[in-house]
C-alpha cells in the first residue's frame, strides 16, 4: 500500500500521540494505518506499508484486538487474516474510554478504597492522610458514576451532548465566573 504524505503525517503523529498516551508508537501507527484504509489489510501489507518487523505487527494486532478496535476479517480466495479497524469514531472513543477505565481507573478504586479503610483503622495521627485520600476516593467515585451514565447514552445523544459545549455550561447554571 502506497501512502500519501497526508497519510504519513497523521500515521506518524497518531504514533507519537500513542506513546504520550501510554500505547506502544507502532500500535498506535497500525491503527492510524487500518483506520485510513478503505480496504481490510493482512499482516505482511502492514508490515511493509510501515516498515515494521512481522512480528511487531501481529504483537500490534493482538493488543489492538484485545482494545477491541481493530478485527480479524476474511477476504474471499485469501487464506489469511485480515484486520479493519472501527471507523465510527464515537464508538472507538466509547471502548477506549472504557478499556482504560477498567484498566487504570478500576485498580486506582480499589487501592483507595483499601488505603482509607487502613488509615480510619489507623487513628488520629492519620488524619489529614485519610482526609486527603477520602476526598481522593470521593472524586473518583464521582467521576466513575458520571462515566457509567454517559456510557449508558446511545451515539446520537452523545454527539448531541457535545454539540452544546457552552450551551451546556448556560443550562446548568454556571456561567462564567462561578
Amino acid at each position: 500500500m502506497q501512502l500519501t504524505p497526508t497519510a504519513q503525517k497523521y500515521i506518524l503523529h497518531w504514533g507519537e500521540m500513542g506513546a504520550r498516551w501510554g500505547i506502544n508508537r507502532t500500535v498506535a501507527q497500525i491503527h492510524a494505518l487500518l483506520y485510513l484504509s478503505p480496504t481490510p489489510l493482512n499482516a505482511e501489507e502492514i508490515a511493509e506499508t510501515l516498515s515494521v518487523a512481522r512480528s511487531n505487527v501481529s504483537y500490534s494486532l493482538r493488543e489492538l484486538q484485545g482494545w477491541g478496535i481493530v478485527r480479524v476479517t476474511h477476504v474471499l480466495g485469501d487464506r489469511r487474516d485480515h484486520f479493519e479497524s472501527l471507523k465510527d469514531v464515537w464508538e472507538m472513543f466509547r471502548i477506549i474510554v472504557e478499556e482504560r477505565r477498567r484498566r487504570e481507573v478500576d485498580p486506582t478504586l480499589v487501592l483507595l478504597r483499601e488505603c482509607v479503610a487502613d488509615l480510619e483503622k489507623a487513628g488520629s495521627q492519620e488524619a489529614y492522610a485519610r482526609e486527603r485520600l477520602g476526598e481522593m476516593l470521593r472524586f473518583f467515585e464521582e467521576m466513575t458514576a458520571l462515566h457509567q451514565e454517559m456510557s449508558r447514552l446511545p451515539g446520537g445523544t452523545m454527539r448531541r451532548l457535545a454539540g452544546l459545549r457552552g450551551k451546556l455550561r448556560k443550562l446548568m447554571g454556571s456561567g462564567k465566573g462561578k
